[in-house]
């Protein structure tokens, strides 16, 4: 696990390391420097005629420390001064001084030669107005010229908490981060600006943000067995729970057969699909491990029995959005005494019933795409797309859930903890049955006595595991839902 914070977050840390650690912040900006290069060389980076475009902040220091350090290895390194001599900080002017003592050559507008790398070090992590005027005109000549492209610690112009593009942004092909990637480089279309992004150790710990809820964090392969529940030796199907799923209106078999799939695919133990009467016969043939019980209209008497023997359940895939649907959905969040997963049509129904969230007293999921969280909340998509992690966590503030919103960058809150911010998965995902899998998961999960934010986030994450070794096996194009559950066996295979 590690964090992804923005740069108040980040200055805040920035802050604690000097002033109570007692790490000076010129020793910061030394080791930020000399990270910096070191990364430029790993890389295979020519840093033969380097221009390091410097603001005035402490990312402009950063900048003179990288030309400094570049002209004693002996490379050809420039330094274009973007900033004003009035606003430089204190650690700044003390590099900027020391750059020219040493004889480096320090312009203030834009060259005519040509360099095979530029270092954008013009804007650090506290950008928050649109870049405009002299500023804006010269990163849009970084990004024309021809050659290899670094930003330091964050593309100047990218919004560190939202991705949002602040007017222009440089477009690094290798983004160096002091101590943490910044959620903004992982966010679109920050994302696109920021390249390969590589965090590197300068004295600040980043354990520094485990207190704070509202700092991101996000999963790498080598987390996933230690996050997986136990199989013991000693055990059976009974011992990884009990699923019902309330899925597959008629017509739909689709969806309850590929979310029940998913769950024994992760390791539940017994799972009943409660689907339409006119499912049965290819629900059979196409999952035998699983138990078929019908409905022909509500039948409330069956539901609760099938109620209690559950361990968890999970409603919505497929379920439509008729009466019978709505029935069903209304008297499952009443009588729910286990953790409930609600997906697909389920939230549909939930947006005309809001309330019935708030009276419920169990372990709750819910998985909205965009447009699901915008019948939700009232939002719109546009809303929530340039404020989500705000309206994310207002929304689980108000409801006892825990809240998973799709998009090409997932994130998973609940009250009182991080939000999980997923960086796995590709577009090749992007299909029909992708969110039954992914409700399947999530529920298999919990069926082995996860808590439901840890199922979640995990499920987020094996869910796009899966559909990078998808991608990997039939390439961008010809991935299907049920692709996806065959690339999470093959994940948790490899960390077995």
């Amino acid at each position: 696990m590690r964090y992804l914070p923005n740069g108040t977050q980040m200055s805040q840390a920035d802050s604690f390391t000097i002033k109570v650690t007692g790490i000076p912040s010129l020793v910061l900006m030394e080791r930020a420097a000399l990270k910096t290069v070191e990364m430029m060389h790993m890389h295979g980076i020519d840093t033969s005629r380097a221009l390091v475009v410097c603001g005035s902040g402490n990312n402009g220091g950063d900048g003179f420390a990288i030309a400094r350090l570049l002209t004693e290895e002996g490379r050809n390194a420039r330094i274009l001064f973007a900033g004003r001599e009035d606003s430089l900080s204190e650690e700044c002017r003390i590099q900027k001084k020391i750059a020219g003592n040493l004889g480096i050559s320090i312009i203030t507008e834009i060259p005519a030669e040509e360099y095979t790398v530029i270092i954008d070090a013009v804007f650090g992590v506290g950008l928050s107005r649109e870049i405009s005027g002299k500023y804006a005109e010269i990163i849009a000549w970084m990004n024309e010229q021809n050659c290899s492209k670094v930003a330091v610690d964050i593309p100047s112009g990218v919004s560190s908490a939202t991705g949002k593009i602040l007017g222009v942004a440089f477009r690094a092909d290798l983004t160096v981060a002091m101590a943490c990637v910044k959620a903004g480089c992982e966010m679109y279309p920050g994302r696109y600006c920021a390249g390969e992004t590589v965090a590197v150790p300068i004295g600040i710990d980043p354990e520094f943000f485990a207190p704070d809820e509202n700092v991101c964090i996000t999963y790498d392969r080598h987390d996933i067995p230690k996050l997986l529940p136990e199989r013991k030796a000693d055990s059976h199907k009974g011992s990884y729970g009990k699923v019902l799923m309330v899925t597959g209106s008629s017509g739909m078999a689709g969806a309850a057969y590929l979310s029940a799939k998913a769950a024994y695919a992760v390791g539940a133990g017994l799972v009943q699909i409660y689907t339409a009467q006119e499912n049965r016969a290819i629900l059979q043939q196409l999952l035998p491990e699983a138990v078929i019980s019908c409905y022909q209209e509500y039948d409330e008497d069956k539901l609760a029995r099938l109620l209690d023997w559950a361990d968890v359940v999970c409603i919505g895939c497929g379920l439509g959005t008729g009466e019978t649907s709505e029935r069903i959905l209304r008297s499952t969040l009443n009588k729910v005494s286990v953790p409930c997963i609600i997906d697909a049509d389920g939230l549909n129904l939930l947006a005309r019933e809001t309330d019935l969230l708030e009276k419920m007293h169990t372990p709750v999921i819910l998985t909205p795409h965009m447009k699901e969280m915008s019948r939700l909340t009232g939002y719109s998509v546009n809303e929530l797309t340039d404020r989500r992690l705000e309206i994310l966590r207002g929304f689980t503030e108000k409801y006892p859930a825990v809240c998973v919103l799709k998009d090409s960058r997932t994130f998973v809150k609940e009250r009182g903890r991080h939000p999980f911010f997923n960086l796995a998965g590709n577009s090749a995902m992007a299909k029909a049955g992708a969110g039954d899998v992914l409700a399947g998961v999530i529920t298999g999960l919990a069926a082995q006595g996860m808590q439901a934010y840890e199922s979640a986030a995990l499920g987020v994450y094996l869910h796009a595991c899966g559909g990078d070794e998808a991608k990997e096996a039939k390439g961008s194009y010809s991935v299907l839902a049920r692709d996806l559950i065959a690339g999470i066996e093959k994940c948790m295979e490899k960390k077995e």
